[in-house]
């Protein structure tokens, strides 16, 4: 199948970046839940498996109260950071940057309010003093909140990060102990490891149970994203059926990154009109990009755990019984709950209350289907 040559053409699906704009699509209930933890002041935190679009949900909401006058908007992405000192550098520069504009502004509001720090100057913040007051620096927003008579709303994406900081529970008490206590500042908290969030946010015995609201994000509805699918294609002078664009969608069973690349691929092979032989070319074209990883990540699981996952896979809910455990080859039932923990740790699998495990990543399903066919 001939591929468009229309490769000066704006792409009409996005995957792999912030979704923005008419990229973005669904989520009308997320973004009224968030729009309103955002407006009354409500911490959040955004629970979901990997690429389904939690920063873009952010970044929409933060779009739209950007106008509003009476906010001041942080987004702080702490995956770079790997220790406190670097948390708080980038802490820092994200709420200076919120409140000025100019350098030499914000060169003279970070004296102002952390001047007895003596940081140095460069594009960003570096703090060379080691005996900075951690207490001025987690009270930042909250001050300058209350001297502007704004309301402060700081945004923190891969949260996780702070587990691999030297004292990850000394941490998080510390955070906990300030931000609590700020009538002016609500934080969104979400990243991309679902796993260690729902531990953080999750357990009563860790600092930041019941923190605030915990958003789980859902997958969009099946209709929305073969609609848009449809409508993407016709705004570059293509066209999918709605059948086909449903199909489409199931095959990544509503994945919301996969959808998105999958009728990417679909669309560079179309001409005019999308077939079916189209998708699934597409589809095996994705699968097999990824094969090498899909590969080094089989290589690292044991046998056992191998066959957990194909159990998974053929819609197994019960493991405890004989027949499953001698079917699959999977030992005793004692040995469920390590091999479930096992692969929910590695956020292979997802396991939400009252729903069945799933495999979080379609395509690594699709993989694993085609190796045991052959």
């Amino acid at each position: 199948m001939k591929e468009t040559d229309n490769f000066d053409l704006e792409m009409p699906f996005a995957y792999g970046k912030i979704a923005e704009n008419k990229d973005f699509v669904g989520r009308e209930k997320d973004i009224e839940h968030l729009m309103t933890n955002f407006r009354g002041h409500i911490n959040t935190t955004i629970i979901s498996p990997r690429r389904w679009g939690k920063t873009s949900l952010v970044q929409h909401v933060l779009s739209m109260l950007s106008k509003d006058k009476k906010y001041y908007l942080a987004q702080v992405d702490i995956f770079n950071c790997r220790s406190e000192e670097q948390f708080y550098d980038s802490y820092v520069n994200a709420i200076m940057k919120a409140t000025t504009t100019k350098f030499d502004t914000f060169t003279l509001a970070v004296k102002k309010y952390l001047g007895s720090f003596g940081p140095k100057f460069s594009v960003s913040l570096d703090f060379h003093d080691k005996n900075y007051s951690v207490d001025e620096i987690l009270d930042l927003p909250q001050r300058i909140a209350k001297e502007k008579g704004k309301k402060f709303i700081v945004c923190i994406d891969e949260f996780q990060t702070i587990n691999e900081y030297s004292d990850p529970l000394g941490f998080q008490r510390k955070l906990r102990a300030h931000w609590q206590l700020h009538n002016s500042v609500s934080y969104c908290l979400y990243g991309s490891k679902r796993h260690m969030l729902m531990d953080i946010f999750g357990n009563y015995e860790m600092p930041f149970y019941r923190f605030g609201d915990i958003m789980f994000l859902e997958k969009i509805p099946e209709d929305v994203m073969s609609k848009f699918v449809v409508k993407r294609f016709k705004d570059t002078g293509k066209k999918i059926s709605i059948e086909l664009a449903t199909k489409l969608v199931r095959m990544v069973s509503l994945h919301p990154y996969y959808i998105q690349q999958l009728a990417q691929q679909s669309w560079l092979r179309t001409a005019d009109v999308c077939s079916e032989e189209i998708v699934n070319s597409a589809l095996e074209s994705i699968v097999a990009q990824l094969s090498l990883l899909f590969s080094n990540l089989l290589d690292s699981l044991t046998p056992k755990q191998i066959s957990f996952l194909y159990a998974i896979i053929d819609g197994v809910d019960s493991f405890s019984s004989t027949e499953v455990l001698k079917k699959y080859n999977l030992g005793t039932s004692a040995n469920i709950k390590n091999l479930r923990n096992a692969m929910v740790s590695r956020d292979i699998i997802d396991l939400m209350p009252g729903k069945k495990m799933e495999i979080q990543d379609p395509m690594f399903e699709h993989w694993l289907k085609e190796l045991r066919r052959h």
